[in-house]
């Protein structure tokens, strides 16, 4: 029985912390463009990758 004087506050203390971190969320504006995330994924641009520098090109330059 002394177990549920353990149990309940820290069940209390999940839930505000779960009701921070969602409030926080919803103010720093994390759902407001959920279709752009999916669709992120579909249509990925090539153009945005970097090409990796040729490493024989730096070795014959004096």
């Amino acid at each position: 029985m002394n177990i549920i004087f353990v149990l309940i506050p820290i069940a209390i203390l999940f839930v505000i912390i779960a009701g921070v971190v969602f409030f926080w969320a919803i103010r720093s504006e994390q759902f407001e463009d959920l279709d752009r995330q999916g669709s992120n994924i579909l249509f990925d641009e090539e153009e945005h990758r970097t090409k990796p520098q040729d490493k024989q090109s730096d070795d014959q330059q004096p």
